[in-house]
């Protein structure tokens, strides 16, 4: 049996600056070639989480191991041919055409001070392909919808070719047919061999699309495993405060809740 992709054990985090703790002791394992959402209200430390998977901010207390190696054992070029990240947001100054800004995704395939060849290209306008963005490469970024610069971004991490992604709230500005264009996406992901892991607050989504659920709250995982297991109407009760019932329409789970 193969080891998990990622797991942590016993990861702990606090923010200096005021004390807080958002992490405590977090223990989780998130298997190879699937899909996790991690799962839970804002604030409870998801995307901080993510942070720490890649190495941006070190834990206070635990281990992360990507691929069975430690984290800190991993260089800088290896991290990013290992794990891509979609943020939630990402401010773009330059009027980057999005075949150029997808290209930025193949920079940990280049050596230093190397140009983007032929195969670089057209990996990145394969990307564009798969969110449906192909026909507006020359388009410059900063002419986006908030819902396009969001594909534009999974883009650049499909280009990117890792064997994780990682994806903070992947969802949040997209409209409805392009929620369920991302969610293609990620399953066609997952089917070439990726890992992957994404936050939201949604758990429609994370019903939709994962494998396994990490339900989040106050720091720790409440609950973690299958969709049927974790999205239940106690659990979610409980981690976002009001009561919500989960039930079955045509074979979807979707919840109902009240003040």
């Amino acid at each position: 049996m193969s080891s998990p992709m990622i797991e942590l054990k016993g990861v702990g985090f606090t923010y200096a600056a005021d004390n807080n703790s958002v992490l405590q002791t977090l223990s989780m394992q998130v298997d190879r070639n699937s899909v996790t959402a991690i799962l839970g209200p804002n604030g409870v430390g998801k995307t901080t989480l993510l942070h720490l998977l890649l190495g941006w901010i070190k834990p206070e207390t635990g281990t992360i191991l990507l691929g069975g190696k430690s984290l800190p054992s991993y260089t800088r070029r290896e991290m990013g041919m290992l794990v891509g990240l979609v943020p939630q947001y990402e401010h773009i100054s330059f009027e980057y055409s999005l075949l150029e800004y997808v290209l930025l995704g193949r920079t940990p395939h280049l050596k230093p001070l190397q140009t983007p060849g032929k195969e670089d290209y057209e990996i990145a306008m394969h990307a564009l392909d798969i969110v449906g963005l192909k026909d507006i490469a020359e388009k410059p970024v900063t002419h986006l919808s908030g819902g396009e610069k969001q594909l534009v971004l999974t883009a650049r991490s499909v280009a990117q070719n890792p064997r994780v992604i990682l994806m903070d709230e992947p969802m949040s500005n997209l409209d409805l047919a392009n929620k369920v264009k991302l969610l293609s996406v990620v399953n066609e992901l997952k089917e070439k061999g990726a890992t992957i892991l994404f936050t939201s607050h949604e758990p429609e989504i994370a019903a939709s699309i994962a494998d396994k659920v990490v339900l989040m709250g106050e720091g720790n995982y409440l609950k973690s495993g299958a969709v049927d297991e974790v999205l239940t109407s106690a659990s979610l009760s409980r981690v976002y405060g009001i009561p919500v019932k989960v039930a079955e329409f045509e074979g979807s789970r979707i919840l109902l809740w009240r003040k």
